[in-house]
């Protein structure tokens, strides 16, 4: 018997996907637990195992199509089996049982069931031209009398939906349209999500990185012997989380229901990733523990995941305080968008020589601007400058941070 397998609710709030491809085609034998489609939520790519062995009957959707939680993604068979056409989603009352015509009473197909009544009821509904399978009958099982047919009125015409023009130029040239879909709708929902949510405040300081630069030059040889990539990055991480062990409020969410800041009393660091076609925030789990060398090495075995939509969801869970490192694009100066429901974020720019004045003179230092963007109903400005402080003074000294982890 052919059986319909719907796009199952994976949660974390996902209620749609994109189909990226078909790995089956409609006449296609499968097996349990074989993969049927690859499907991009706003989470990760998800390979949607087979429910059932049998025959691809019927595949509801194209490639590139969004599919919505509980809708019909395949329908699996008996080969040669003709599927019946899917429900939707919500569950669908049963059709009325249709009741035997008694005598002397004409019973004809309608929708739905089938219609009762007598010859002179259908005679007058003939005459004030009104289809008879339109009339809801209120007589014994459902019999059309002659007031039904004289109170029938016509349900108002159902309005077709205006045709939408897409234009593919305007006055100054030609257009091109591209669709929102996957990790850039899923980006542009929680950037909304955070300015309707959040009391945006940004606040921005800056840290020599000489001594950084010089720590870091010390420390590669070993890690990066280890196979892993050592940027400035996990130092970042060592510093933030020092800081934030100074100033709790900015590891929190807000509970709105509850009236209530919930301050985390971990440190799960989220790195921004920047992937074509938008940004995904995996989270770097009990940062507090690791050292130097492990931050490194899961800070890239997590970006290369995001880049490749190869992450599992519990990789992007769990998130107290977010870092997106700007600077190792450019930049001076940024007003980044927090990472709702965190209650803040911090934007690295690049590491560059800057002109400053020391000792009355101008002199080059090596710079690391930072850019700290809060929830102003949580954290105050004054904590967040203070907070900022801290985070330059363990920046300023990094070997006094606990590098081999807590």
């Amino acid at each position: 018997m052919a059986k319909d397998f719907r796009f199952p609710d994976v949660g974390e709030g996902i209620s749609e996907g994109e189909i990226v491809r078909w790995l089956v085609q409609e006449g296609d034998e499968v097996q349990v637990d074989q993969t049927l489609a690859e499907i991009e939520t706003d989470k990760a790519v998800v390979e949607m195992p087979s429910p059932y062995a049998g025959t691809v009957l019927k595949l509801h959707f194209r490639e590139k199509e969004l599919v919505k939680v509980g809708q019909a993604l395949v329908t699996i068979g008996e080969k040669g089996e003709v599927p019946a056409e899917a429900a939707p989603a919500a569950s669908v009352a049963a059709a009325p049982r249709a009741v035997p015509a008694p005598a002397a009473i004409a019973a004809v197909p309608g929708i739905p069931g089938e219609v009762l009544a007598t010859p002179k009821v259908r005679a007058l509904a003939k005459e004030l031209g009104i289809a008879i399978g339109s009339v809801r009958g209120t007589g014994p099982d459902g019999r059309v009398t002659e007031d039904d047919v004289r109170e029938f009125r016509p349900a108002p015409a159902e309005k077709k939906p205006a045709v939408k023009v897409k234009a593919k130029f305007d006055l100054y040239g030609n257009l091109e349209r591209i669709p929102l879909r996957g990790v850039r709708r899923a980006t542009a929902k929680k950037m909304r999500e955070s300015l309707d949510h959040a009391a945006h405040v940004t606040h921005c300081d800056e840290a020599d990185a000489g001594p950084l630069e010089a720590l870091r030059e010390k420390m590669r040889p070993e890690v990066e012997a280890g196979g892993a990539k050592l940027t400035y990055l996990p130092f970042i991480v060592k510093a933030l989380i020092e800081a934030l062990k100074l100033h709790p409020t900015l590891n929190a969410t807000l509970d709105e229901e509850e009236d209530e800041i919930v301050v985390k009393k971990y440190y799960n660091i989220g790195i921004a990733v920047d992937v074509p076609d938008g940004l995904i925030v995996p989270v770097l789990k009990m940062a507090d523990q690791k050292s130097i060398a492990v931050i490194a090495a899961e800070i890239q075995a997590l970006a290369k995941a995001a880049r490749e939509r190869t992450l599992d969801l519990a990789d992007l869970k769990g998130g107290t305080f977010s870092i997106t490192n700007v600077g190792v694009i450019g930049g001076d100066f940024a007003t980044p968008i927090i990472n709702y429901p965190e209650a803040a974020i911090l934007a690295t720019m690049k590491i560059a020589d800057r002109a400053r004045v020391a000792g009355g003179a101008v002199v080059v230092r090596k710079t690391l601007p930072l850019c700290l963007a809060f929830d102003h109903r949580v954290v105050d400005g004054a904590e967040a400058a203070r907070f900022t402080k801290d985070l330059v003074r363990f920046l300023e000294a990094p070997e006094s941070l606990p590098l081999q982890g807590d």
